[in-house]
Parts: C-alpha cells; sequence; structure tokens
C-alpha cells in the first residue's frame, strides 16, 4: 500500500485550523491568493473522500484592518466590533473562493456555552455532521460579536481542538505561519531542529513551547500543544504545519512528512467522556486523599465525599469541577452532585452520614462515574 491509500485508509475527517497571520497577510487585510490556494487543497481533498471541517480565525484581525486601526484593541465592546466587521468580509472571501470549485459553504458560529451544555453540544454535532455529509464544507469561528471573556475559548487552536472532538475528526491540522514545533526557540536559534513526531501528551514539549510570536491572534505554540492534547482525548492527532508550504494540506494527506505529528496515544474518550474533559468552564476544585486518587485510577469508581479532605470553589449542583491530588496534581474532572455549601458539609464522611449532615440525600456519591473524566 503506498502512503497516499494508507492515509486514506486511516483517515476520513479532518478539522483544519488557518490562524490570523497567514489569513490576513501579518496584518494587511485578507490574503486573497492564499485563501484560494488552501480552499482548492480543501476542494481536491474532498474528491479524494475526505470530509473536512475548516475552523477559521481572521475575523477581528480583518475587521482591524478594514476599520484602519494599528493594532488589535484590547477593549471588548472594540473587539466585538472588529469581530462584526471583519468577520463580512471573511465568509464572502471563503463563499467566493470555494464556489469556484461547485462547493457550498456554512458559517458556523460557537461560543463556550455551545459546548458547556449537553442539549447545545449534541445539536452543534449533529448539524456539523449533517452539513459533512450533504458535502457542505462548514466554516467554523467563535461567536467573537456577542462572547463575553467569562465564556470565550481563549483561541482557535482551542476552538479547533473541540470541534475535533465534536466531530470525531482523525485528525487535526494546524496551519500557523511557523513550520511546526522546534527543540528550541527559533527566535533565538534559528537552526533549531524540527521535533517531526512526538507524543501529544510529552510533557517535556511543555518547555519548548514558548510563548505566541505574533499579536494579530490570541494563541502561540503553548496554545497548539494544549490544543493537540485535547484532540488526543477523541484519538485525533494533530498535525502543526506551515500554511505557506506550497500544498500543505495535500502533502500531509499523501503522507509527506510535514511540519509536526503529535501522536494520540490514548483509547479515544467515549462521546460523553469527551464532552466532559472538553469543559474549559471549572467552577471548584476538590483535593483528594490518596485512596481517592487510587479508587478513581485504577478501578474507575465514583467519588466519594469520604475520599475528599478539602474543597475550594463556589459551584452549584451540575457544575464542573476538577480533582486535584494532594499535591495539586489534576487527576481528573466532572459534575459534582452537590453545591460548594453542601459539599463542604459532607467530605471527609461516609455516604451514610449524608442525610444527617443535610437532612437529605440526592446521591451517595459526591461524583458519580459516568460523569467523571481522568486525565
Amino acid at each position: 500500500m503506498d502512503k497516499k491509500a494508507e492515509s486514506q485508509s486511516r483517515t476520513r475527517r479532518w478539522v483544519v485550523k488557518i490562524g490570523s497571520a497567514l489569513l490576513t497577510n501579518n496584518g494587511q487585510g485578507l490574503d486573497h491568493q492564499a485563501i484560494a490556494g488552501w480552499v482548492e487543497q480543501i476542494a481536491k481533498l474532498q474528491d479524494d473522500g475526505l470530509e473536512v471541517v475548516l475552523v477559521s480565525s481572521g475575523a477581528v484581525a480583518e475587521g482591524v484592518s478594514r476599520l484602519g486601526w494599528q493594532q488589535r484593541p484590547t477593549l471588548i465592546h472594540e473587539l466585538q466590533a472588529a469581530a462584526a466587521v471583519g468577520q463580512m468580509g471573511l465568509v464572502q472571501a471563503y463563499e467566493s473562493k470555494f464556489q469556484q470549485f461547485g462547493r457550498q459553504t456554512a458559517q458556523v458560529l460557537l461560543d463556550h456555552d455551545d459546548l458547556s451544555s449537553r442539549e447545545r453540544y449534541l445539536n452543534a454535532r449533529s448539524t456539523l455532521n449533517t452539513l459533512l455529509s450533504l458535502g457542505v464544507v462548514p466554516v467554523v469561528n467563535e461567536n467573537d460579536t456577542v462572547v463575553t471573556d467569562e465564556i470565550r475559548f481563549g483561541d482557535n487552536d482551542t476552538l479547533a481542538a473541540l470541534v475535533a472532538n465534536l466531530v470525531d475528526a482523525e485528525q487535526l491540522v494546524i496551519l500557523t505561519d511557523q513550520s511546526g514545533l522546534f527543540e528550541e526557540d527559533p527566535r533565538k536559534k534559528p537552526n533549531a531542529p524540527l521535533i517531526r513526531r512526538a507524543s501529544a501528551n510529552d510533557r517535556s514539549l511543555d518547555a519548548v513551547a514558548g510563548d505566541s510570536l505574533g499579536g494579530l491572534g490570541r494563541g502561540g505554540m503553548v496554545t497548539k500543544l494544549q490544543a493537540a492534547r485535547l484532540a488526543a482525548r477523541s484519538g485525533a492527532n494533530t498535525v502543526i504545519a506551515s500554511g505557506r508550504e506550497v500544498d500543505v494540506l495535500l502533502k500531509i494527506f499523501a503522507g509527506d512528512e510535514v511540519g509536526t505529528l503529535l501522536v494520540a496515544d490514548n483509547e479515544p474518550l467515549v462521546a460523553r467522556k469527551q464532552w466532559l474533559a472538553g469543559h474549559l468552564q471549572v467552577r471548584g476544585t476538590l483535593v483528594l486523599d490518596e485512596g481517592a486518587v487510587c479508587m478513581l485510577k485504577e478501578q474507575g469508581k465514583s467519588l466519594l465525599p469520604v475520599g475528599v479532605g478539602a474543597t475550594t470553589g463556589d459551584f452549584t449542583r451540575g457544575e464542573m469541577v476538577r480533582c486535584v491530588d494532594q499535591q495539586g496534581l489534576e487527576v481528573a474532572r466532572g459534575l459534582v452532585n452537590y453545591d460548594a455549601a453542601e459539599t463542604r458539609k459532607i467530605i471527609g464522611k461516609a455516604s451514610r452520614c449524608i442525610v444527617e449532615e443535610l437532612g437529605y440525600c440526592s446521591a451517595e456519591e459526591l461524583i458519580h462515574r459516568d460523569n467523571l473524566v481522568l486525565l
């Protein structure tokens, strides 16, 4: 089997994310020639049977350019205004370019609430799956015109990873203005070797990820590495590569060695666990004793109040909390069955004491194993 046939046999659906610096030619307005190149590649990938979801940055950066501003603003209402202006140009660019290849596109704007609510999560998943089944290219972006800091994803790398989880993509491709992840900061050491392949969960990569290289977007290599780890939870590999390389998407599809491949080592989480793991809004923390950590990690048990030594945060029943060991390392997260005040009364106690402490017992578990995911 040749490299392309092998790639096709294992890859059916990709999420492709394109960053602001690429789309706007480093702030000079939308680079229509570059966009046309990526669109042509995606059309060819579709001809080869691949389904593609496009996660596109660039709305704010394009709006900044259209409004004649010299730099990205920091005030939320100015960012929202720039996004509203820029989104018009971004959508027009994609629609016109894809129409040249007879492809339909769909704009999908998401915020964190869309993925935090299980019902809205499933609705978003169904919509994207339907669009893909119709041969439509969904163009996904964060709903920057209305989103607030409290409910934003933070960057489109994170959004792309969560979309990869959402649609069960086999691969996430992050196109950036860098060639990939290097062993050392290429700004300081231009000859630093490129990391060709590594495990997404290799913690030694944290030291080489560095900071963001530009001011147009919100992400840097750190966010791309974090995105790869999020994508890995659903079994998706991640490729970080230069969007300026000729036919970069076609080369990746052919199995060529392009950019940095971050491999998902673990078995994919089931759909509900993916949703739990993808929660970014964590409302509190539970500190577990060694016995509770062991029960969760080795036996897959629910978390009982007796195994919790302390709690922080102000959360309500059903909200997401993180579970950490006594050294502060996060081992799991899940949906808690009691609010913060109730939790403080029952931690460290046997489940049979819940009624005595609260006057009622809605659940014997603080977090049921079906609502808990190990990290």
